[in-house]
């Protein structure tokens, strides 16, 4: 067992991803078995728990369905009372790629909280229309919060320090894009730095990402809202976190 100071926890939030996490769970442990890694079962109505408990994985159990945010702050909470000094969040449905969580990982040598970040210049994933274009707002505005160029800030693929854990289990919405947005806005308000590194994202092995045009454009209105609401929140959501 590694000691505290190298342990680095995995967090897997997923939600009726019986199809997808035991591979992912799998796939992690068969090329870093000496990290930890933790699946929150955001209130599945599936058999979610026992796959990836099969797995190998260490599963918390959330009663009901509490969103991403909601189950990354108690990912967050068990890697501070456990002692972690990083955690990554990876998404069951498999489209992190586990080969880039050393590289995400690294961006925490020279900030509090590194992005995997699926638009620079890496891969070939793609969102068209609305959703493209709430997305380059959002990065343009939180580009210009951070002091810092970030190109996909609503990617969940992402990695705290010490310090960033400790903001997260204080504050970490749950509602519409909380656990991106709003929890990046309030964090660079603590006074955490903020990294991106360039991954390629894969595609869902089990399961359909919603792209339709309605769809899009209700993705882009609410975003703007999101981002409206996490900049007027400020400093009120947020505390100075001690080195």
């Amino acid at each position: 067992m590694p000691e505290p100071a190298e342990r680095t926890l995995i967090i897997v939030p997923a939600w009726n991803e019986s199809r997808n996490v035991g591979n992912t769970v799998r796939e992690i442990l068969e090329q870093f078995s000496h990290y930890d890694v933790v699946v929150v079962d955001d209130g599945s109505v599936d058999d979610t728990a026992q796959v990836a408990r099969d797995a190998g994985a260490r599963v918390l159990v959330l009663p009901f369905n509490m969103g991403v945010g909601g189950a990354m702050r108690t990912g967050f909470t068990f890697a501070q009372r456990h002692g972690y000094q990083q955690a990554i969040q990876v998404d069951a449905d498999g489209q992190h790629n586990p080969r880039n969580i050393p590289e995400v990982l690294a961006g925490l040598e020279h900030a509090d909280i590194s992005i995997g970040a699926r638009f620079a210049e890496v891969g070939d994933y793609e969102a068209r229309g609305p959703r493209r274009w709430a997305m380059i707002f959002l990065a343009s505005v939180l580009s210009r919060v951070a002091k810092t160029r970030l190109t996909d800030v609503t990617s969940g693929f992402r990695a705290a320090n010490r310090r960033a854990i400790d903001q997260y289990v204080h504050y970490y919405p749950a509602e519409y894009l909380g656990d991106t947005v709003d929890s990046l806005v309030s964090a660079i308000h603590s006074g955490l730095t903020v990294t991106q590194v360039p991954v390629a994202m894969r595609a869902r092995v089990h399961g359909k990402p919603s792209q339709n045009p309605v769809g899009s454009t209700i993705y882009l209105l609410r975003s703007v809202f999101a981002l409206t609401l996490a900049l007027m929140r400020g400093r009120r959501g947020s505390t100075e976190v001690s080195a």
